[in-house]
């Protein structure tokens, strides 16, 4: 692999003409104008709900859609748009804490191990291999049952769990970096190790990375959802939706419009991450020119 084909967006333009040919990509526009719209709801959640999300009415408890509650009510007559609209704000958290520390440990160890001593790369992956060895969702159980249930920890657990495939996949791109032509003249012009891999090795991570970013972001915030349904994540009476999800499912066919309103906001958002993800996939796949 050259490095044209590692770095295409640099290849071809740059940062404009990857914006330019992402805005041309249907999906990318679809997944893209979607996570905006839920960027502006947690950016804007005070001043767009029609409620306060943790108002307890008894009185109007499950209540259907209406003018006054655009998506009814809960169990507890909390409205729930507006519990849905500051969900935003906790979809994104969870997005950016866990994305966070998957990514920022994987890349950190993922350069280490490809581009660093052999013994290193040897202990790394062995470490790595051992946590692919568990099942993603078991492991993410695990860390929750020794951490505790609370939101926090459901964010700490998914970001460890998805340490290992960050790793692998910096780890191979600095394997096939490190062997180019361009690093072997840069070390005998005496470069050091530390330049070669911030300043050669690095950068040729970013278009696999982000990709693989948008793949697996989705399935981070999905976890954590998982993790909230079933007790271990975000507690009542946060507007979460997976923990509004595990709290409306009793009333399924007696009140649908309870499950259905988190139930489709986290079908949504997952589904929007993933268009953008066949769109940034397209725009930075080196063989489509």
């Amino acid at each position: 692999m050259s490095m044209a084909e590692t770095v295409p967006v640099a290849r071809r333009g740059g940062m404009r003409w990857a914006l330019g040919r992402l805005a041309r990509n249907p999906s990318a526009r679809i997944g893209g104008g979607v996570l905006m719209l839920i960027l502006f709801c947690a950016a804007f959640a005070p001043w767009i709900a029609p409620h306060d999300p943790l108002a307890v009415n008894t009185l109007g408890r499950l209540q259907p859609p209406s003018a006054t509650h655009w998506l009814g009510t809960d169990e507890v007559g909390r409205d729930l748009a507006s519990r849905l609209i500051y969900g935003t704000r906790y979809f994104l958290l969870i997005c950016l804490i866990a994305s966070s520390i998957a990514a920022g440990f994987g890349i950190l160890l993922g350069l280490v191990a490809g581009a660093g001593s052999a013994l290193a790369d040897a202990i790394i992956m062995r470490v790595t291999d051992m946590l692919l060895a568990f099942p993603y969702i078991l492991l993410v159980l695990a860390i929750v049952a020794i951490l505790g249930p609370s939101l926090w920890t459901a964010m700490v657990a998914v970001g460890i769990a998805g340490i290992p495939g960050y790793a692998r996949l910096i780890r191979s791109v600095a394997l096939t970096v490190k062997r180019e032509e361009y690093v072997e003249a840069a070390r005998a012009l005496g470069a050091s190790e530390a330049q070669i891999i911030i300043g050669t090795v690095l950068p040729n991570t970013i278009s696999p990375l982000v990709v693989y970013l948008s793949y697996a972001t989705p399935i981070a915030a999905l976890s954590a959802a998982a993790l909230s349904f079933l007790g271990l994540g975000a507690q009542a009476p946060a507007p979460e939706w997976g923990a509004m999800l595990v709290n409306s499912r009793s009333f399924l066919f007696t009140a649908w419009w309870a499950v259905a309103a988190p139930g489709l906001a986290i079908f949504i958002a997952i589904f929007s991450m993933n268009l953008l993800g066949n769109g940034l996939r397209d725009v930075l796949d080196p063989r489509d020119a």
